[in-house]
């Protein structure tokens, strides 16, 4: 944790690729957007980056195979103070802004979202407690997440109940424990959800960058006809198309987690970057595997993982056909408002 405290005050020098685009809330236009991370964010990013390819990468295909928990990674990151950015500064947390998390989680997915997904669900179970606990409660459950690398979980699933979070058959007792009051459960959880959804979103953009920059280095790596592949047209579109989605993948998660941190209900925008954001990463990690053809399928190669690991975002934090749900409702609702 000390560490990215000392990022938000001091400048370190970092090797890091060139920035994508980036939307965020300008310092000196401040009801506009500015496409430039400030120098705090580049370090966020930074430190993310160099954590995902020395700590992430050379481990990722034995966790994989061996189907073990990550224990040992989790509490570098733990102690980079990577997984508990959004914990209130009374609590000993940051109380980063969802914008500063997603920079990181997608930094992190890009290395394996296996892993990213052990260091980040501490989030989601964090909050309900963040946006609805009282000091107290936030101090006697949060407190705990800066002081020891423990993990938190966010029980909504059911055995019967899925994506229909209103249905949920778990009771619990008044005993302790209850936020803001009885029968406000499911305005909290979708509340949680609002401001979750666009890390999903970030940790599926992160999976398509992957996909891009590996199937470009190897179509720059193989050949045939005495050129690379990556010269022939074919082959081109498909690193062109990729790029296009990672992209507007990203846009889609930024704008969705700006608002969520300027006050602004990002229900369906959310959702739009949820939805999209898994379809690029799964169309990216379909056409990575095509560009490396049948190498594609060894597990030498990480496409292969990629593929496996990007039909998750279709599902989990609400399906892709849920997401949609939100969004058309959100279209009707509005053209109906105006009517």
């Amino acid at each position: 944790m000390a560490f990215l405290k000392t990022v938000c005050t001091t400048s370190t020098t970092l090797g890091r690729r060139a920035l994508s685009v980036s939307c965020v809330r300008s310092t000196t236009h401040q009801n506009g957007y500015n496409f430039e991370l400030n120098d705090t964010q580049k370090e966020y990013q930074a430190v993310a980056r160099k954590f995902a390819r020395e700590e992430i990468v050379p481990v990722a295909a034995h966790y994989d195979k061996a189907n073990e928990f990550p224990h040992e990674i989790v509490k570098k990151a733990w102690t980079l103070g990577l997984n508990n950015l959004s914990i209130p500064k009374h609590c000993g947390g940051l109380e980063e802004k969802v914008f500063n998390f997603c920079l990181i989680l997608e930094e992190l997915s890009w290395g394996c979202t296996g892993i990213s997904n052990a260091i980040s669900p501490s989030g989601l179970g964090q909050s309900p407690v963040i946006l609805a606990g009282t000091k107290e409660q936030q101090k006697k459950y949060l407190g705990r997440l800066v002081e020891e690398p423990l993990l938190t979980a966010y029980c909504v699933t059911e055995p019967g109940t899925g994506s229909d979070v209103n249905g949920v058959k778990t009771r619990a007792k008044k005993k302790e424990n209850v936020l803001l009051g009885e029968g406000a459960g499911f305005k909290i959880a979708m509340g949680a959800f609002d401001k979750t959804r666009p890390p999903v979103a970030c940790a599926a953009t992160g999976i398509a960058q992957r996909c891009l920059d590996e199937a470009t280095k190897y179509s720059l790596e193989r050949k045939t006809f005495g050129v690379p592949i990556a010269h022939h047209q074919a082959i081109a579109f498909i690193l062109a198309d990729m790029a296009i989605g990672v992209e507007t993948a990203r846009l889609a998660w930024m704008k969705a987690a700006w608002e969520a941190d300027n006050g602004i209900r990002n229900s369906y925008s959310a959702s739009i970057a949820k939805s999209y954001a898994a379809d690029v990463a799964n169309k990216s990690a379909s056409d990575a595997v095509q560009v490396f053809g049948g190498a594609g399928f060894n597990s030498e190669y990480p496409v292969e993982k990629l593929m496996r690991d990007a039909k998750i975002y279709h599902i989990y934090e609400g399906t892709t056909q849920i997401q949609k749900l939100v969004v058309s409702r959100s279209v009707i609702d509005a053209t109906k408002s105006v009517a």
